[in-house]
């Protein structure tokens, strides 16, 4: 607005970017929650455990969808479906009571109970106002283990998912985009953002995708409930 040609790519690990399938970033961060799950699976089964992993999305339960499907976790809990305590117990209850003596529960760290049902711990705000999340799988463990009965155990993975070593997949993906970026300068756009669309990498409007906040398909959030709880 002010006269500067701007093009933008869209990076963030929560994968929330309007106007694109696919942010950078977002795979590696998968893929190291993936990780944690897999290896926690061991000692909740070795120690007959309950085993509460809370990953970020502040608005968007992308990285627990993702990774709760692959890791096979039981439960996973996100920002945009308001949780029942009482109905993830319930279905703990009945994972054990079936034989199956240790569970994965993975929390998105904005996602919060449905109204009405029980309240959690009141968050502070930092010197922006925004809400400082982390902290809801302490919470979870407490409750879990006190309505159950099963030894229950929290994991926070923080900002462990923002750093390491990216996937191959983000490496290609982000070069790509840093491609598109200097071509659509060159061709004299500006105000636009490089996206993922299929697998062509195309330039959007910018203030278009950042409108909204892209949030999870409730159809992927439905294949986490079919086979994992």
């Amino acid at each position: 607005q002010i006269g500067f040609k701007v093009v933008g790519v869209p990076k963030t690990i929560d994968n929330d970017i309007g106007g694109t399938e696919m942010t950078f970033g977002f795979d590696t961060a998968v893929q190291i929650a993936t990780d944690a799950i897999d290896r926690l699976h061991t000692t909740a089964e070795s120690h007959h455990r309950v085993m509460v992993v809370e990953v970020m999305g502040r608005h968007a339960g992308h990285i627990a969808a993702w990774s709760g499907i692959a890791g096979g976790a039981t439960v996973t809990l996100v920002p945009e479906e308001p949780f029942h305590i009482d109905r993830v117990c319930e279905r703990i209850v009945r994972r054990h009571g079936g034989g199956r003596l240790a569970s994965i529960v993975v929390i998105a760290e904005g996602a919060e109970p449905a109204p009405g049902t029980i309240g959690i711990p009141e968050r502070t705000v930092d010197e922006f106002g925004h809400v400082r999340l982390g902290g809801i799988a302490a919470w979870l463990e407490k409750e879990i283990e006190a309505r159950t009965g099963y030894e229950t155990r929290m994991v926070v993975l923080g900002h462990v998912q923002r750093g390491g070593t990216p996937t191959a997949y983000d490496r290609v993906l982000a070069t790509r985009y840093g491609v598109a970026a200097v071509d659509a300068l060159a061709r004299g756009e500006s105000g636009v953002m490089v996206a993922l669309r299929g697998t062509d990498v195309i330039t959007v409007d910018i203030l278009e995708a950042l409108e909204h906040n892209k949030l999870l398909d409730p159809k992927l959030y439905e294949t986490a409930e079919v086979f994992f709880g």
